[in-house]
Parts: structure tokens; sequence; C-alpha cells
């Protein structure tokens, strides 16, 4: 019997979504100029260096600095794609090969920095929006649903992610010294960035830490190791417990570090501090009062919270809230980007006062550009384990190009900032 490829439900996530194309394309007739003149009125930064299907040259924006990527629309299709279900349409069209670039990060880029300016020529639209919307709804990170959507992503194997993740296997922005060096180790920026974390905490040596989306366990050694910490980690993926949990064995820490497959509104009992790093975009919008009520909860009086977050600029992102991006398509369902504005304010409703707030966007940039050269790697090496196929590396290494241009054109941003309970 043959056996369906790994990966293959993320590849195949975009059934349920919306994405144009076909015999709308012969709809939008002689509609497709009057498309890129709207693109090219909306590029104020960069430009695009664009060839189209009937082989002639454009340049879209060019009047001001900016990235220019080099673009062969190969069919119109893309277009009707991208104006219809945005990132989602767009994305599909570069699967079916309707549209090809030496190197996507810089279109990524300057969708993002133009974001504002090209407005909702490139994001779903009418019925597209609304499909997209409702598919993603039905994916929201209920208690009953958010096991599975975690699994979606996480579940995917430690094998998987052991072959591209650096050896402590984190898998979220680390901390560079800067300027950035090639010969700096990922690892060594990644450790940088969880003891800064850390450090946010003022711990003392048998203080107890609730760690809410441990991961494999990386902060929550480093924790225990250096800090003295008394660790309870929790995660949704029972991929990455049960690594934690050898990890754990192996590094003489079981005594003082916990892993539980638990939800973070289940937690109980109070805790000196609680660090969180980069799970609050899997929460999804309608539950962020349900997580920081979770921290104020469990968090003694004056006790502190370290979180690191993602979040979209604030003008962006009520059109992004509005339907479901390629990200939350193929890669996290149910996850949502946070505006910090309206985060903060449910925060500080919850009795959390916001402080100290870094952001380092183009650490993470460097950050999946690394990863992204350590998968291809990893493809080429042979060290992936057997299962996945091309459709997916290519899907893997889209998600990773468009991450990276997010952050390269400031639409996305990555910080750290400390809540202490009032």
């Amino acid at each position: 019997m043959n056996q369906q490829p790994r990966g293959r439900h993320l590849v195949a996530a975009d059934r349920t979504f919306a994405t144009g194309g076909g015999v709308l394309a012969r709809l939008f007739g002689g509609g497709f100029n009057r498309i890129l003149d709207r693109i090219d009125a909306g590029l104020l930064e960069g430009g695009i260096d664009a060839t189209l299907p009937d082989g002639t040259h454009r340049i879209l924006g060019g009047r001001a600095p900016g990235p220019m990527p080099v673009v062969h629309l190969r069919s119109w299709r893309a277009i009707v794609r991208l104006v219809t279900s945005g990132s989602v349409g767009w994305y599909k069209a570069w699967a079916l090969g309707e549209w090809t670039s030496p190197d996507p990060v810089p279109l990524f880029d300057l969708f993002m920095r133009n974001g504002e300016s090209l407005g909702e020529v490139a994001r779903a639209k009418g019925l597209w929006r609304f499909v997209n919307r409702a598919a993603h709804s039905l994916r929201r990170n209920s208690k009953a649903r958010a096991r599975s959507n975690i699994s979606f992503h996480y579940d995917l194997g430690n094998d998987f992610y052991r072959a591209w993740l650096d050896e402590s296997m984190t898998y979220s922005s680390a901390l560079f010294a800067e300027p950035y060096s090639d010969r700096e180790p990922l690892k060594a920026a990644q450790e940088r960035k969880i003891k800064v974390l850390l450090d946010r905490l003022n711990l003392k040596r048998g203080q107890r830490l609730l760690e809410i989306g441990c991961g494999w366990g990386s902060l929550a050694k480093i924790a225990a190791r250096k800090y003295g910490a008394e660790v309870t980690g929790i995660t949704l993926s029972s991929e990455q417990k049960a690594y934690a949990d050898r990890r754990m064995q192996k590094a003489g820490l079981f005594d003082r570090i916990s892993i539980q497959l638990a939800d973070y509104r289940d937690v109980e009992g109070q805790y000196d501090a609680v660090a969180s790093v980069e799970m609050v975009e899997a929460v999804g919008q309608d539950y962020w009062p349900s997580y920081l009520e979770a921290i104020a909860r469990v968090l003694k009086p004056g006790g502190r919270a370290a979180i690191q977050l993602i979040s979209i600029r604030e003008p962006l992102f009520d059109a992004y809230a509005a339907s479901a991006d390629f990200i939350q398509t193929y890669i996290f369902p149910g996850g949502m980007l946070i505006s910090e504005e309206r985060f903060r304010k449910i925060a500080e409703e919850a009795g959390l006062s916001w402080e100290d707030r870094q952001g380092f966007g183009l650490h993470y940039a460097e950050t999946l550009k690394r990863w992204r050269l350590c998968y291809d790697e990893a493809v080429e090496e042979g060290r992936l384990p057997e299962g996945f196929d091309e459709p997916f590396h290519d899907l893997w290494r889209y998600y990773l190009m468009y991450c990276e241009g997010g952050f390269r054109g400031g639409g996305i941003d990555v910080a750290q900032v400390t809540l202490v309970k009032r």
C-alpha cells in the first residue's frame, strides 16, 4: 500500500480556501494592466522588475529606494489569484509555476514595506475573503481544537525539525551580536535570546517558573541549570513532550523540570515567574484575554512574566485580521499575529503592567535565512527523514522566505516585553 507523503496535510491545506484562477482569468480579460497600474501606484518604496506573460517588460514602482525584485509572470492567472485571494492565492500561483523569481524574499519585503499604500490590491476580497475567513474560523483555538492545530505543525516529527534547527532545537527568533557575523553560530545567538528573556524575571534559586509553550525544552534546561529555577513547561505537542522528557532525563534535570501536556487555560497553582516565547501567536485574537488572564492568575503578586511575541504593524492589523493569510492557511492554523496596542490594553486590564519592550525584527530575518540555508543543506544531503516530497519542500522554503521578507520589510516585528502583576 502506498503511504501518503509526510506533511501532505500542509500542502493540501488550500482545498478549503479560495485561490481564484482558472476561468476567472478569462473573465478579467483586459483588466490586467489596470491591476498592474494599481500595484505600480501603491509602490512608494522600491519596485518590481517584471516580465509579463506576453514577454513584454515593465517596471512597477521604482520611484524611491527600496527592494527591486525580479518577477517573471508566466500566467495572468497569478494576478487573478493575488487580487481575489491575497497571499493564499499568490502562493498557489507560485506552486503552480504561474510566477517565478530568482529570489522571492525581496518581493515579500516590498509588499510588506508598502502594505498601507498598496491597500486592498493584494488582499483577499469579496466572496474569497468570506470563504477564507469562514474556513479560518473553523480552526479557532478553542480548547477542543487547540491540540489539533498545534499537532498540524509541530507533530511533523522531531526527526524533521532536528534535521535543520540548531542543536538546541530552538524554534523562535535568535538574538545575534551586532553587527551580524556569519561566524556566530545560531546556537549561541539562541542561547543569548533565552538568557536576555530570563534575565527579565529576576529569578532566584529555587523559585517556580512556568513556561507556556515550552517547545523542545531549550529554555527550561537553561532556566533550571543556570538560574536554579524549578520549571514546569507546558505544550500541546506530544512529539515535543516526548523529546523534552528524554532531554531532561539525559541532562539529569528530571527532578527540577516537569514537562506537561496541558492547555494554558488549565494551569493551576502559583508561580514566581512565567516565560512564554512566541506562543501567543498560536492563541488567536479571541483568546488573548484568556491567555493574559491565565498569566495573571498563576503569578504571585509582584511576579514577572517575560514574553516574546510577533506583532504586525498597527495600520495593517484590521485588514490582516479580516481574512486568512498564507501562514494561517498552510502553516499555523488558528494563528494570529499580535496587535501590540490591543494586546497591551488587555494585559493592563488583567492587572499586568507592560514594561521594557525590546524589538529586534531584523534578527528574526537573519534567523529565518539561517534556517532556510540549513533546510536546503538537509534536503541536498538527504538528512531529512523519509516521506517528505518535493511539493512539501517547496512549501517549507516558501514559508521561510515569506516570513523573512515580512521582517525585512518591517511589517512584522518580534519583541520581548516584561509583564508585572500589580
